[in-house]
């Protein structure tokens, strides 16, 4: 097998070149990361695996027409996210389930903890948050009641770390409308978790 630790764009040309190593290595590279990124958008874990399948499908059957104008990982989430994006559009299940169930008290001491971050204004966004265990099923709730394209951008810049630009690239949108979109869903992450927590 390819060394996965030998630079994206040689292992891109090796891949048009047949080598089957080298295509294997890049899809081992990214197959957690964006099947990560799908489940946090879909919610479904079948869901998530299809559209992981067919993500590297589609990275399979156009390689021959990436360009190397962005990396090869922005490339393959940009396909992961279009299609995730259809997908969600697409769907007609129910996914909004009532905040008000399930909650125990693990769940009580996550709306304790929120409510003293919300309090404090020099606090990181809510998305951030999301990494401390009390607070991230919480926040993976409060990110499905984000529309599909605002959920998309806090997944990639705050959970994903990407860049304003590689999101740019990966969802084919002006720099201007991810930095906008971002705030107003931060905006919104914040309104939600501030309604469940009064």
């Amino acid at each position: 097998m390819a060394n996965i630790n030998i630079d994206e764009a040689v292992l891109v040309e090796q891949w048009r070149r047949g080598d089957c190593a080298a295509m294997e290595a890049l899809i081992i590279k990214y197959q957690d990361r964006i099947y990560n990124v799908i489940l946090k958008m879909c919610a479904n874990a079948d869901d998530a695996a299809e559209l992981t399948q067919d993500t590297f499908v589609k990275v399979i059957e156009n390689i021959d027409r990436f360009e190397s104008r962005s990396s090869f990982y922005t490339w393959a989430f940009r396909i992961a996210v279009n299609l995730t994006l259809n997908y969600c559009k697409r769907s007609v299940k129910l996914r909004h389930s009532s905040l008000d169930v399930g909650y125990d008290e693990q769940g009580q001491q996550a709306k304790q903890v929120l409510k003293r971050f919300l309090k404090d204004e020099a606090s990181p966004d809510p998305a951030i948050v999301a990494q401390s265990k009390e607070l991230c099923e919480l926040v993976k709730m409060m990110l499905m009641k984000l529309d599909d394209a605002q959920r998309a951008v806090v997944i990639l810049r705050d959970i994903e770390g990407m860049n304003y630009a590689q999101i740019a690239k990966v969802l084919n949108t002006e720099l201007g409308t991810v930095k906008s979109r971002l705030s107003r869903a931060r905006n919104n992450l914040r309104e939600l978790m501030e309604a469940i927590l009064q």
